[in-house]
């Protein structure tokens, strides 16, 4: 089938490269290229590096919703318009240009966590399973009907980084089962229970500070749910502390005592920076001080000396 991709992020192109090989990818729409890092040089999206790789026609307009994006979009002759963490809302203008219609790729078991950050509240969430859902776009967020899903399971090693590869590779598997059913002309839509929608809102960066009185669960999948950006993050003697792995702990020892939460109860080589929590211990194992590099728990402790008693935040 012939198509034009939205697609900006990493996730994408997973999808992309699938879609390149079995189908006529006629046009790329990505987001323009952005200032990024220290010194603000211009950088490029993953589905414009990858699809320069390939040679595809590429497409940057800062709102595709213009009149002069929507005539550019018109010119190309598309069966599908397929929108993967593209980056902007497609209006219903666009939404009707295609032959067909326009699919979607959502990072999430849809009515579930509609929005911006799918795997992050998911993870914060503490949710078992995940998934990515295939949709018919409307003009709602989200809220098309639903072609087909796939799921994946989160397990503990999870962080929003890993888990996102898998759902990318999860995302590419089904769309290319969707648009199969789509050629054969098989295509079933479900619309979504509205009752059971859950929104994950954009993240903020105060997002990432750990409040010491909440669970050692709710830290550790805080952590984990936030890296890259905007990443945990705590005080230690007034300096911002970032914390990029953690590891739930239990300390015996302590069963009958109750530490100030955030407390750090010991510091060493195998245990890494025990703090207590609100209700548990956390063990930190990997952080980066203000102004420094991101380093085990160890190498932190080996430059700082730890006293037991001292507070974190």
């Amino acid at each position: 089938m012939d198509m034009v991709f939205f697609g900006s992020s990493e996730f994408a192109v997973e999808s992309l490269q699938r879609l390149v090989a079995r189908h006529t990818v006629r046009l790329v729409v990505t987001q323009p290229d952005r200032p990024k890092g220290r010194h603000l040089h211009l950088s490029e999206t993953p589905v414009k590096q990858f699809s320069r790789s390939r040679g595809l026609e590429l497409f940057q307009p800062d709102n595709v919703n213009t009149a002069d994006a929507v005539a550019r979009l018109r010119e190309i002759p598309a069966d599908l318009f397929v929108v993967i963490s593209f980056g902007q809302i497609l209006k219903p203008e666009v939404l009707a240009i295609p032959h067909r219609c326009c699919v979607n790729v959502h990072a999430s078991l849809l009515p579930c966590w509609r929005g911006a950050a799918p795997i992050n509240w998911a993870l914060m969430s503490h949710d078992e399973k995940t998934g990515v859902s295939v949709m018919r776009m409307n003009e709602r967020m989200d809220a098309g009907d639903v072609l087909l899903q796939r799921e994946v399971r989160i397990h503990e090693d999870h962080d929003a980084v890993t888990l996102a590869k898998e759902l990318a590779v999860a995302g590419a598997l089904a769309i290319e089962e969707a648009l199969d059913r789509i050629a054969r002309g098989v295509e079933t839509y479900t619309p979504q229970d509205q009752s059971r929608v859950t929104i994950a809102r954009k993240l903020r960066k105060t997002d990432g500070h750990i409040n010491w009185h909440d669970s050692n669960r709710h830290i550790h999948d805080q952590v984990r749910a936030l890296m890259p950006w905007p990443g945990a993050f705590t005080h230690y003697k007034g300096t911002c502390l970032k914390v990029f792995r953690t590891v739930l702990a239990i300390s015996a020892a302590l069963a009958d005592s109750k530490p100030v939460s955030g407390t750090i109860i010991q510091a060493d080589k195998q245990l890494g920076i025990l703090v207590a929590a609100g209700a548990g211990y956390l063990s930190v194992q990997e952080v980066q001080p203000e102004g420094g590099r991101r380093m085990s728990a160890h190498d932190f402790i080996l430059g700082h000396k730890l006293e037991p008693g001292t507070k974190l935040g």
